[in-house]
């Protein structure tokens, strides 16, 4: 499908992987809407990257938040692209070290943002996308994001792994759910980027991080992660996949 013309959302646009997506969807033509949390830098963010991005806070989690977000980028031209890179993490063990049981909190919350925000994002996307005409022979496209965790968790990952592996597993049935009409969805699980949270971590730690990629070895650069996202844009014959972007590492235990 060709961006241009169109507005693509991108969620947790205003760092890391969703900010990397955001500028590579304004060089596609497309009018970007990032959307990320009241506290982030969204605002700015969207300023610094030109008249062509605009900013809509909103908690994944919140159907009226996602709503008016997806409303606020339909004034803007079609919504045809949504790249969700929104996400979290929270350590939670089954038993932690001090004998307790894991956290129901930690593990509900962080499955709530990951899993239960992918839904919410797509369906609100989707039933906008599903009410234009075809494009390119198509409506529209969802972009997802999981993790190699999702395969590979590591001890302490819990939420994250078991959330991102529903990701991974509604994307087939979401694809052929919405085949009827026109609308794509895929997702990319990446493995070890450069982002935000990884830049709070010792360079040291970093540099183990990056040694265990077998190649390239480094860590993923968030264009990289930027460049996929466009290509399963533009390429209609990607539809129900789940694509690692991981430099073929598989995560040890721990």
């Amino acid at each position: 499908m060709r961006i241009s013309a169109s507005t693509a959302l991108v969620t947790g646009g205003a760092s890391g992987l969703g900010r990397a997506c955001a500028q590579r969807l304004l060089q596609d033509g497309a009018h970007v809407v990032l959307v990320d949390l009241p506290t982030s830098d969204g605002a700015a963010v969207a300023e610094e990257l030109g008249p062509n991005a605009s900013f809509q806070p909103a908690d994944v989690t919140d159907s009226d938040q996602v709503e008016a977000a997806v409303t606020a980028a339909e004034q803007h031209a079609p919504l045809r692209a949504v790249v969700h890179c929104a996400g979290r993490g929270g350590p939670v063990r089954v038993v932690e070290r001090d004998g307790e049981p894991g956290s129901m909190a930690t593990f509900e919350a962080v499955v709530r943002t990951n899993l239960f925000g992918t839904f919410n994002v797509m369906r609100y996307a989707a039933a906008a996308m599903a009410r234009h005409d075809d494009l390119d022979e198509e409506r529209g496209v969802c972009v997802l994001t999981a993790s190699v965790a999702a395969w590979e968790g590591q001890i302490g990952q819990l939420p994250y792994a078991a959330s991102k592996a529903g990701v991974v597993g509604m994307t087939l049935v979401a694809a052929r759910d919405l085949a009827r009409n026109h609308i794509r969805v895929c997702t990319i699980a990446p493995g070890l980027f450069d982002t935000p949270i990884l830049a709070r971590v010792p360079e040291e730690v970093r540099g183990r991080l990056a040694d265990a990629v077998p190649h390239p070895k480094r860590l993923g650069d968030p264009k990289e992660f930027a460049d996929l996202a466009a290509h399963i844009i533009a390429n209609p014959m990607l539809n129900g996949e789940t694509i690692r972007l991981d430099g073929a590492i598989r995560m040890a235990p721990r």
